[in-house]
């Protein structure tokens, strides 16, 4: 469970979760027609001390442990189902911030995002990456051991987002007087209700005229999850309580709506349209669930 204050590294509460979405885009890679060329996500996962192997190919199965004599179970469909959502969810990101046309980019919570060592960034780039420091420096560790080079000018900002990251990434060299994009991916289902609006306004006051913000509404999706028997036994093999990492106790406006009472221009698009325009369909799992997020690109 969640308290206040925790700290996690990479195979621990929330850390792990940016685990397992590295080992999607892996898994979208090794596609015949990836949307994600992702080389380091297997590196990541390789390295990253668990006790169970997260699964890194389309035909390998998710560890189960009820799995009965090799047979798929609710966990491998839920497992397809969100492997294939990362590579989604990341290729429509990578084309938002590239489209931005800023030289300043901060990715909140950034875990194991590699956009820094594979996305073609123009010339005069920074990419501020913020989260916890042992999510940053096991990933420092990793790349330096694999060698991968940045494709840009990459800012690690080692602080929690429930201190004072602002504070942080202005000392890091941000600059608010000029457009940046910033975006949270994978984030805002974590955040308390309080906390989620307070991250919002505080992007808003960090945002020049021609500023992006990129956000990944993921509540409702999460909130079906909490019910899917799936859930709990997708992350007991790791020791991670799933359902335990999110409070949706709490009634919290949808994201957009708080971007446009705070001045921005909004468009919101239907993950599962995505995800069907690009030929990757989000089936509904057996179990009734369904994968209904948004994401939301807001302007200046």
């Amino acid at each position: 469970m969640r308290t206040e204050g925790d700290r996690w590294d990479i195979v621990s509460s929330v850390g792990w979760t940016a685990l397992m979405v590295a080992a999607g885009r892996a898994v979208e890679r090794h596609r015949p027609d990836p949307l994600v060329d992702d080389p380091w996500a297997e590196h990541f996962v390789g390295r990253a001390d668990t006790p169970q192997p997260l699964p890194t190919h389309p035909d390998q199965p998710w560890p189960d442990p009820e799995r009965v004599d090799g047979e798929r179970t609710v966990v491998d469909e839920f497992w397809t189902v969100m492997s294939t959502y990362q590579g989604v969810r990341s290729r429509f990101f990578d084309r938002a911030l590239l489209d931005a046309g800023v030289d300043q980019v901060v990715l909140l919570a950034v875990g194991l995002d590699a956009r820094a060592y594979r996305l073609d960034w123009p010339a005069g780039t920074t990419v501020f990456e913020i989260d916890q420091e042992q999510v940053l420096d096991f990933k420092d560790e990793v790349l330096t051991t694999a060698g991968a080079a940045q494709r840009c000018r990459r800012v690690a900002v080692g602080v929690d987002l429930r201190d004072d990251w602002v504070g942080a990434l202005r000392a890091a060299g941000f600059d608010a007087d000029r457009p940046s994009a910033f975006l949270a991916e994978g984030l805002l289902p974590f955040l308390p209700a309080a906390a989620e609006s307070e991250l919002l306004r505080l992007v808003g006051t960090l945002t020049a005229p021609g500023s992006t913000l990129v956000v990944e509404n993921f509540a409702a999706a999460f909130a079906q999850l909490q019910h899917d028997p799936a859930l709990p036994r997708f992350g007991r093999p790791f020791g991670v309580e799933m359902t335990g990492l999110v409070d949706l106790t709490e009634q919290r406006p949808h994201p957009a709506e708080a971007l446009r009472g705070d001045g921005w221009q909004v468009e919101v698009t239907a993950g599962r349209d995505v995800a069907q325009r690009w030929g990757r369909p989000l089936e509904t799992m057996s179990t009734g669930t369904t994968l209904d997020s948004e994401f939301v690109v807001a302007r200046r």
